[in-house]
């Protein structure tokens, strides 16, 4: 029954913002007309279409908060202007009971908090549809934050996964767009992503990567985690007290250097994709601060490390090449670079490709280069893509969301950003360098031992397949053989075909000519020719005669 209450909530929620209407074609089934009827008795709101659906995802809270932020991250299946209002979703979820928090984080970490922490803070500092935030400060001195899961939420979660899934189902199978929006897809990367967000030793490894990656680093600082007090649901890391990225007043005040700051954001997303392979995937500006120290060179902070990307060394060479094709305007090289990459099918036409994109990214190209979207032009890219057959590619959407997410807080920061000027010489450098002598030399370091490991088995591999081809070697000319059987009984059965359609012209041919009215209809046409004077019974015979002989041979 807790399901079908939660089911009549979600249907009713939906109805009360008309999300029927975001359908971009009408249901054809009369079972889906049937069941979207009631939505027609509640008026349509005085809302956009985003906002409506932001609000449909707060009214029913964390499960469906954290969903409608998902759906902002796959622009190339949402409108733009719905992603644009779903990124405003925002964690701001009423906290749990504070006595709860600390009994959960006595029960996890076995000992009484007084015993654990100097201090601790009752009130939380942060409430999220996930998870919940005090500050503690160490036996050490040392201050941190302490992150716990709500209490009861993997159930919330499972329970209102299943009404998402069967929802989608719905959508998929009897609505025109479902199967181009695909809803199944999309809530089964959702599970995935919120039940990896609950183990918070996941989100500590990611941040203690990140970290040691840029452990020498003056342009992005990572707090540290504290592994003694980390478990499944609780993380205890350092805790920071930078200026919120969005607080352009505050950043103004100490004279913060706004080019340099959003330069630097750039070079941070380029360095963590292509230099260390490992990039913060959800930076939006929730989670990014910016140190009070050295305004001149300022330094950001990033938190919530629970979603991360990498890419295959393929697709990041690939990807550095489209961009800087895209850059010079050589749509061929790039129609040729999604083939080779495997991105589009290899059937696919370059020529039509390379007119597509072409078509797409010219205009873009027309403006000044300081007001052209890098995240956008790679969007209209992937999305012209896609009519050829494309295959989503989560990682590369995940990176494209991170960069518009880069690229939107960058302009915010100092609008006259000039991303272009900045990824141009890092992506030449970056090429460069891959096939750099040393690069190849390091390559090569770090692998050789995996080789020599393998080197002495490579004899036998080689004895092997020589085995093989010689025991191939004797079965294809029994292959051959048998295929030039069966090439001249067909051959046979084609002659054997055409003699017997002769002898039953010769049968029939005689019969006619045996039949008494026929003859002598057909006498006047041979002449005086004595043999045209033969009984008919002899003409059968003759017939018979030459038949059999044909069907003899």
């Amino acid at each position: 029954m807790t399901v079908l209450f939660r089911l009549i909530t979600i249907f009713r929620v939906f109805a009360r913002y008309r999300l029927d209407q975001l359908l971009p074609n009408q249901p054809r089934s009369w079972r889906a007309r049937l069941a979207l009827l009631p939505f027609k008795l509640f008026p349509t709101p005085k809302m956009n279409a985003g906002e409506r659906l932001r609000r449909s995802c707060e009214d029913l809270g964390p499960v469906f908060v954290k969903f409608g932020q998902l759906l902002s991250t796959r622009p190339d299946l949402v409108p733009g202007d719905i992603v644009l209002e779903l990124n405003h979703l925002q964690d701001n979820v009423a906290p749990f009971d504070k006595h709860l928090f600390k009994a959960l984080v006595e029960k996890a970490l076995e000992a009484p908090v007084e015993t654990l922490f100097a201090s601790f803070e009752e009130d939380p500092l942060a409430s999220a549809s996930i998870a919940q935030v005090h500050g503690a400060v160490l036996k050490n001195g040392q201050p941190v934050v302490i992150k716990i899961i709500r209490p009861g939420i993997e159930k919330t979660i499972a329970d209102d996964m299943q009404l998402l899934a069967l929802v989608a189902r719905l959508v998929e199978k009897h609505t025109q767009d479902g199967r181009r929006l695909r809803p199944v897809e999309i809530v089964r990367d959702y599970r995935n992503t919120i039940f990896d967000e609950l183990d918070l030793q996941r989100e500590a490894s990611n941040a203690s990567q990140l970290r040691r990656n840029f452990a020498t680093s003056t342009s992005l600082y990572i707090p540290e985690i504290f592994w003694d007090y980390c478990r499944k649901n609780i993380l205890v890391m350092e805790r920071i007290y930078g200026i919120p990225v969005t607080d352009i007043a505050a950043l103004e005040a100490q004279q913060t250097n706004m080019k340099r700051l959003a330069e630097r954001g750039v070079e941070i997303f380029f360095t963590q994709v292509f230099e260390h392979n490992f990039f913060h995937a959800d930076m939006h500006p929730g989670n990014i601060f910016v140190s009070r120290e050295h305004p001149q060179l300022p330094q950001y902070i990033a938190v919530d490390m629970a979603i991360v990307g990498s890419l295959t060394r393929e697709d990041q060479y690939y990807l550095a090449r489209n961009l800087l094709a895209m850059f010079r305007r050589d749509y061929l090289q790039v129609a040729e670079l999604h083939i080779q990459s495997g991105w589009v099918p290899a059937d696919t036409h370059i020529g039509e490709l390379e007119s597509a994109i072409r078509s797409v990214c010219e205009p873009i190209f027309e403006k000044p280069l300081r007001d052209i979207s890098f995240g956008h032009v790679l969007l209209n890219l992937f999305q012209t893509a896609r009519r050829f057959n494309m295959e989503v590619q989560p990682q590369l959407i995940l990176l494209q969301k991170t960069l518009l997410n880069i690229e939107g807080m960058g302009r915010q920061l100092y609008p006259d950003l000039n991303l272009w000027e900045t990824a141009h010489p890092y992506l030449e450098r970056w090429i460069e360098k891959r096939f750099h002598p040393m690069t190849l030399w390091k390559e090569l370091q770090r692998y050789a031992p995996e080789w020599l490991e393998k080197f002495p088995q490579v004899p036998h591999m080689v004895f092997d397949s020589l085995q093989q081809s010689r025991e191939l070697g004797g079965v294809i000319p029994e292959l051959q053989r048998l295929r030039e059987q069966l090439d001249d009984n067909q051959r046979n059965q084609q002659r054997q075909s055409r003699r017997n359609v002769i002898a039953l012209l010769a049968f029939s041919g005689a019969a006619i000519l045996a039949w008494p009215g026929l003859h002598g209809t057909l006498a006047p046409w041979v002449g005086n020719l004595s043999w045209s004077e033969l009984p008919g019974s002899v003409y059968l015979l003759l017939g018979i005669g030459a038949g059999a002989l044909l069907l003899r041979k």
